[in-house]
């Protein structure tokens, strides 16, 4: 590094001093940031809106970096707030280039040596369908390659049709229903979006007034990390995970440690969390939904219980001809697939003590209950009074 970055290095030796809780001008920039993203849009966790804070940083300082970590931005059903995100990321990432839809050739011509931030919304309109899927497998395979630096791909270009080769290293956000293709998803941070419910609030997202604010935002952080590129590019962080999993994360990480401050220990703590809430997720969002409405229809069935076997209630899901639980997966649905099924929301079986002091797997009512509220909830009515239900009043 030439002397007139030397003050970035001891820029960081400062902030790396600082005891946990203290803040230098990185770790102050990444709480503003944090704060910033969650004034618009409502998170599922508090490790989600860490990771997002950093996976933003990391954009800045992309040619120092050896992986390309992408942001899968999901969710199991409309208005869970992933195009919002994707607004507050234009507006905060490194060279946004935003689209709907996109052409490898596209991507190809857009990234060089100091890449864009590709931001992919509608991503279930490329990879949503086999069909799609298979249409758009030349894109799948970009970012598949992107995600590691020196993973050009070779094209015919130019009147002479002589091989070229593209560079295809580049962070990438993608936003859509459902989960991306498993390979995407292997090199990404999962951001499992969730449907506000009754009682969540942020603020209404308006151009005019927000975006100055959001740049300015983007414009500090660029002042702050673009000097610090050389001592990020030699930053080894130790990692919480392994494999693929560190090399993702790894970016955000080296963020928290230039930050210093409170940020890494922080990092860590979201990387360890967020790469094991991963561990055997299932892509069959499009049916969790129906899943939700049909189980509390049984619970209804039973006068709304307490608690309900897990037998009883795959008994009467598939007692209805007309949803797709008799037939699920050829088999029907089972013990096994309901779990899978329910795991996203964060509700499985466990033993419960039943009349006659019996034994059986089974859920509690109280397990559904937010994610009812969040993906189908009840009409109120109209005076906002009280509901009947199975002839007792009952206080919505």
């Amino acid at each position: 590094m030439d002397e007139s970055m030397s003050p970035a290095s001891s820029a960081v030796s400062t902030t790396e001093d600082d005891e946990p809780g203290q803040t230098g001008e990185g770790a102050q920039l990444l709480d503003e940031l944090r704060e910033a993203i969650a004034r618009y849009v409502i998170l599922p966790s508090s490790e989600a809106l860490t990771a997002v804070t950093l996976w933003v940083a990391a954009t800045h300082i992309q040619p120092a970096l050896q992986h390309a970590p992408r942001l899968a931005v999901v969710g199991p059903a409309k208005r869970c707030g992933k195009s919002r995100l994707l607004d507050v990321l234009t507006e905060t990432v490194r060279e946004p280039l935003i689209t709907v839809n996109t052409s490898p050739a596209v991507v190809f011509r857009s990234i060089g040596d100091d890449p864009p931030t590709l931001l992919v919304d509608e991503a279930d309109t490329i990879f949503g369908s086999i069909k799609a899927a298979e249409k758009n497998e030349e894109l799948r395979g970009l970012l598949n390659a992107g995600h590691q630096r020196n993973r050009p791909a070779l094209r015919i270009s130019g009147p002479e049709h002589k091989p070229q080769a593209f560079p295809t290293f580049a962070m990438a956000a993608l936003a859509g229903i459902g989960d991306l293709p498993d390979t995407v998803m292997d090199r990404a941070v999962v951001i499992r979006m969730q449907r506000r419910k009754a009682g969540e609030r942020v603020e209404q997202f308006r151009s005019r007034r927000d975006i100055p604010a959001l740049h300015a935002l983007r414009d500090r952080l660029t002042a702050w990390l673009r000097p610090l590129m050389d001592t990020a590019a030699d930053l080894v962080p130790p990692m919480p995970v392994q494999d693929r999993a560190a090399d993702t994360w790894e970016p955000l990480v080296v963020v928290a440690e230039l930050a210093g401050g409170h940020w890494p220990e922080r990092a860590r703590a979201t990387c360890t969390a967020m790469c094991a809430a991963e561990v055997g997720q299932d892509d069959e969002s499009n049916v969790k939904t129906r899943l939700l409405k049909d189980i509390r229809r049984v619970f209804a069935c039973y006068g709304d219980p307490d608690t309900v076997r897990t037998r009883d209630l795959l008994e009467e899901l598939l007692k209805d001809q007309e949803a797709p639980w008799a037939e699920y997966r050829n088999t029907g649905l089972t013990p096994r697939y309901l779990g899978i099924l329910l795991k996203d929301f964060g509700i499985q079986a466990a033993v419960l003590r039943f009349e006659g002091g019996r034994q059986a797997r089974g859920f509690t009512r109280t397990q559904f209950t937010d994610a009812w509220a969040r993906y189908c909830p009840e009409e109120q009515p109209p005076d906002g009074g009280e509901t009947t239900r199975h002839g007792s009043a009952v206080h919505p």
